[in-house]
């Protein structure tokens, strides 16, 4: 038996097969991190651009995340439903771009500040106040795209 090479030591290159495969994919996690990097540059602008405030509701996080799963739903309709995509658009876009964009770690890290601060009722808001607003953004993304490109949904999320 052959030892594996390359960086996968599941990945034996010397088997046709697992080298097509490799050779198929071989792009995606370049273009995930190439989208993270401009996703989370642009998440960082923004934060330079409009700083929380100590005390106050984090906006510019909200506002990051909600915008962010507005984008998601969007892509999602455009990719999955309406097709024919290029194969690296999914992970550098969704993935990349909006998963670097997107900042739910820095919500849980903010929610935890404002507890620390003595801000219960407003931790309590921002935390629920962000899902809320961050689900019915995926779902306007979804039902105004598939509205914008003519498809109905099948689990009845535009009726």
């Amino acid at each position: 038996m052959r030892e594996p090479h390359g960086v996968d030591p599941d990945v034996d290159l010397h088997d046709p097969g697992q080298v097509r495969e490799w050779q198929r994919h071989r792009f995606v996690l370049p273009a995930i991190a190439l989208g993270g990097m401009l996703g989370a540059s642009a998440r960082h602008g923004a934060d330079l651009l409009w700083p929380a405030k100590p005390g106050a509701v984090p906006w510019t996080t909200l506002g990051v995340n909600v915008l962010g799963c507005l984008l998601i739903g969007v892509l999602m309709v455009l990719v999955v439903e309406v097709g024919g995509a290029h194969p690296l658009w999914r992970p550098f876009a969704g993935v990349g771009v909006l998963g670097g964009f997107t900042t739910f770690s820095t919500y849980v890290v903010e929610t935890t500040v404002l507890l620390d601060d003595g801000h219960p009722g407003l931790a309590f808001g921002y935390v629920a106040g962000t899902l809320v607003l961050a689900l019915a953004a995926v779902t306007v993304g979804l039902v105004t795209t598939r509205a914008a490109v003519g498809r109905r949904s099948r689990t009845g999320l535009d009726r």
